[in-house]
């Protein structure tokens, strides 16, 4: 009778916050600096001509060029941090490892900070005047950061047994990131230093509509291998001992692990800039929504209650309309920070 009563209570929860994701979806669509009427913004996404002839185009036009792939990033984005979170609090076995504790998001903003602060001094030409194509090279720019770190992060896992070890070499890793770009800063001009620091709040509404599709087909099919790493999480949630005596090779399966979660962070972060918070924050609600630790259901529900997060937070920001818009990384930190401080005193009482 309690399995079937959990097993309701945990349908039922997952199946409120679908439906927070379809209403807060048709919102995010629907609210900002143009009204635009909820029942025409459906009619518009559905492919139907809305019932205002004369704002028929430009409606379509601000959904489809700048609102549909805004929200669409923050339900991937929100959900694969969330799934880069998880991955990394159940391989150190720590509450408050995030999907940037391997310094992953310090390699992708020095890959942009190398690009933006010495494009104006070598080639003359500051990358925030050329438009698309400077959002594409800084893109490139934070992939290949990220990237090379995780490559960096990859060859130590093999070679080191210790998650402590591990994790020390990624903090260090991103002391030195923060250091190079300390000095870049110091020669760069008030120009660059200005497009850096706008990259370095993170924005859902940088990817543009011709770059959604890669963004998108990219994160499915990274969130979709990550499922394929619930049966080992779950083994390593018993220690690495009792993995080892249950034939898990834990070495392998540490560093799959690794990849999965440094992968969906340098994506998200090239796209997005670097986002904080949600994937700390979200795998500590899933877990308390669902009342488990089984990856089976709290990898699908970080997916389901990171999207719904990411487009709260997206929505939040961009209330201030016609004034513009609030950086994602405050608006994910005012929500993030309570969870960690909750986190940390539950754990005083237990």
């Amino acid at each position: 009778m309690n399995e079937n009563t959990s097993a309701l209570t945990t349908t039922a929860a997952m199946t409120l916050a679908v439906v927070g994701i379809v209403m807060m979806f048709i919102i995010n669509i629907a609210i900002g600096s143009v009204h635009i009427p909820m029942n025409e913004a459906i009619r518009l996404v559905l492919g139907h001509e809305a019932n205002n002839s004369e704002m028929s185009e430009i409606w379509r036009n601000i959904i489809f060029k700048t609102r549909l792939p805004q929200t669409i990033t923050a339900i991937i984005a929100g959900a694969g941090l969330s799934v880069a979170g998880l991955e990394m609090q159940t391989v150190f076995r720590n509450p408050l490892a995030g999907p940037s504790v391997l310094g992953i998001s310090s390699g992708a903003s020095l890959g942009v900070a190398l690009l933006i602060l010495l494009s104006g001094a070598i080639g003359g030409t500051a990358l925030s005047n050329l438009g698309l194509y400077g959002n594409v090279a800084m893109t490139v720019a934070a992939a290949a950061g990220a990237i090379g770190v995780m490559a960096i992060i990859t060859v130590v896992a093999h070679k080191v047994k210790g998650n402590v070890t591990l994790l020390i070499v990624g903090v260090m890793i991103g002391y030195i990131a923060n250091a190079v770009i300390g000095i870049l800063k110091l020669f760069s001009p008030a120009e660059d230093i200005r497009a850096y620091t706008i990259w370095g709040l993170g924005s859902f509404a940088s990817v543009s509509s011709s770059q959604i599709s890669l963004f998108a087909c990219t994160m499915i099919v990274l969130l979709a291998l990550s499922t394929l790493l619930i049966k080992p999480l779950n083994i390593l949630l018993l220690g690495e001992y009792y993995a080892q005596n249950l034939g898990l090779n834990v070495k392998q399966a540490r560093m799959l692990i690794i990849m999965s979660s440094g992968l969906l962070v340098a994506i998200c972060t090239a796209f997005c800039g670097p986002i904080s918070f949600l994937g700390l924050a979200v795998p500590h609600l899933t877990r308390g929504l669902l009342r488990t630790s089984d990856h089976r259901m709290v990898l699908p529900g970080c997916i389901i209650v990171g999207a719904l997060l990411a487009l709260i937070c997206n929505l939040i920001a961009r209330m201030p309309g016609t004034e513009g818009t609030l950086p994602v990384n405050s608006v994910t930190s005012l929500i993030g920070a309570p969870v960690v401080i909750w986190v940390i005193f539950s754990s005083r009482r237990k």
